[in-house]
């Protein structure tokens, strides 16, 4: 399964406040509330997904779901055509603007992926259909890695969009941007690792574990650490600069989700027969325990450093 599923618009929501805002004199009352957001015309949750780089992700997705025994080319296709139709949306949405490295890596890898399998005989679709999810997250740590190599981490070109250029060069908005997509990158190296594993050592690509329950966690995981910690870069800034503003968001905040998915795990493990009873009976009720002692701490104390 190539990953990201789960993925709302929280990516790119948060990537834009990141990032260690350099408030002018003039506004630094009106800043700390809407920090490296665009004006609330254009604030709409379905605005803020159109412009995320989760979006950007969606043909990954779209091929994660549709592969299978005998639908390949089915896969690849509605994959492209996604592709295609971001790199148009992208420019009705901002027009003049340049392409994105993820717009031009969709395009490229499924547009790759579509002349192989055109001309690929029964054998090596058989291997596609099977090992795609595996190719597809090699092929976003790729993209992720070689974007930082290259000093343009992908995510940055999303945030980029949502705060003034003046501000573009900002060492912290930066290293922000460095850090999500690393995240990103981890979380698909992780999936991509997990998926070989089913694939190579199990011989089982629909294995529960491998290629759903750790895949997803990596991918809950990412969405976390984009969604928490330009919050707290943001927070830590302007209390830095003795600003007003928001509290740091602690820790907590960034496990919750990944606590609160022990339990679904937990049933299908018991429903699906994918582990020993206890197993699962013992997520479900660490998962509950977790969730609740981690929701009684404050969403958000001054001091914290999350």
């Amino acid at each position: 399964m190539s990953l990201g599923r789960n993925e709302p618009a929280e990516g790119d929501r948060r990537e834009p406040a990141d990032d260690g805002r350099d408030p002018s004199a003039d506004d630094d009352r009106r800043e700390p509330a809407d920090v490296g957001r665009r004006p609330p015309a254009d604030d709409s949750r379905l605005a803020q997904l159109l412009d995320s780089p989760v979006v950007g992700m969606s043909p990954w997705i779209a091929m994660s779901v549709l592969v299978g025994p005998g639908r390949y080319e089915l896969a690849v296709g509605v994959s492209l055509a996604l592709a295609v139709a971001l790199v148009v949306l992208g420019r009705v949405r901002h027009p003049g603007s340049s392409l994105k490295i993820l717009e031009v890596a969709d395009v490229v890898f499924f547009a790759a992926m579509a002349v192989i399998g055109a001309f690929a005989s029964q054998g090596t679709l058989g291997w596609l259909e099977n090992y795609s999810g595996e190719v597809s997250n090699i092929a976003l740590t790729v993209i992720a890695l070689g974007s930082m190599a290259a000093g343009v981490p992908f995510t940055l070109q999303y945030a980029r969009e949502q705060v003034p250029r003046e501000r573009w060069g900002d060492p912290l908005f930066l290293r922000t941007n460095y850090l999500i997509t690393g995240a990103w990158g981890a979380a698909f190296a992780v999936a991509a690792l997990a998926g070989a594993y089913g694939d190579l050592v199990l011989h089982n690509s629909n294995n529960l574990w491998t290629g759903w329950i750790i895949q997803i966690a990596a991918i809950i995981a990412a969405l976390q650490f984009t969604r928490w910690y330009p919050d707290v870069v943001r927070a830590r800034a302007l209390r830095a600069r003795g600003l007003p503003g928001p509290p740091e968001p602690p820790l907590s905040a960034l496990l919750v989700p990944l606590a609160g998915y022990l339990t679904p795990v937990g049933i299908l493990v018991l429903a699906l027969d994918a582990g020993p009873t206890w197993l699962g009976v013992g997520l479900i009720v660490v998962g509950v325990l977790l969730v609740k002692s981690l929701s009684r701490t404050p969403s958000a104390e001054p001091g914290v450093r999350g």
